[in-house]
């Protein structure tokens, strides 16, 4: 594998796409030409009802959207223990049939899965998930290390992109706010974070959920996923 420097040098030049869907397929550009894999399905997390979305997939020679994919992670245990742990994982033989949905099977020949999280801090955007490797491979303790520096490296990557692009009409403390309730964080848990009271919280879960014309806190966040401001 590429050293985690080289490969941020292909995200140097964000500033040159013009919208958030150009963006990640350049990212999987990037992880599929720096790394011995073959393809790279790119799904975002929402931990409100433990939910993964298709977004885009991509191989050596052709991509296409994938929204109808949708899981609840919580029925595979690698992703959803990829997650959780917020480190790379992989799988093969009998743990592979155990985790994998036939969504993501292109070729039976095939019975590896690797996961990678994307996130930064305690929050998991999505996940990319490989199921097809050149030959030479050799996934090791290290290898999922330096994947998993990656999958940090494009949150912090993401998170840049969105804030240079997006017009977000919410506040710095409220966009906070937001997001740990999409991490899955309790009003209470919140407030303990943030070393404010749950009704300072509250108030500004209140206001985002107005500001984003939302139906509640649920569709606000749904609305931040949609937006790209939370990928």
């Amino acid at each position: 594998m590429p050293s985690l420097y080289t490969i941020q040098k292909h995200f140097d030049t964000i500033d040159n796409f013009s919208n958030h869907e150009e963006l990640l397929i350049h990212i999987l550009q990037v992880y599929l030409n720096s790394l011995p894999i073959k393809d790279a399905y790119l799904l975002r997390y929402s931990p409100i009802g433990f939910v993964a979305e298709g977004i885009i997939y991509l191989n050596e020679s052709e991509g296409a959207h994938i929204g109808e994919i949708r899981e609840e992670i919580r029925s595979f245990p690698i992703i959803y223990s990829a997650i959780i742990d917020k480190k790379a994982k992989y799988c093969t033989g009998m743990d592979y049939l155990k985790n994998i949905s036939i969504k993501y099977v292109v070729d039976s020949k095939h019975n590896k899965l690797l996961i990678v999280p994307i996130f930064i801090g305690p929050y998991v955007f999505g996940y990319i998930c490989s199921t097809h490797f050149k030959d030479d491979i050799e996934i090791n303790d290290t290898f999922l290390d330096d994947l998993t520096s990656f999958g940090h490296m494009v949150g912090h990557l993401l998170i840049q992109s969105n804030r240079k692009s997006k017009d977000i009409s919410l506040s710095k403390r409220e966009l906070e706010v937001m997001m740990l309730v999409a991490n899955g964080d309790s009003t209470k848990e919140i407030a303990n974070i943030m070393d404010l009271s749950e009704l300072t919280i509250n108030q500004y879960v209140k206001s985002a959920i107005k500001k984003l014309k939302a139906k509640n806190r649920s569709h606000a966040i749904s609305l931040l996923f949609q937006q790209g401001i939370i990928l």
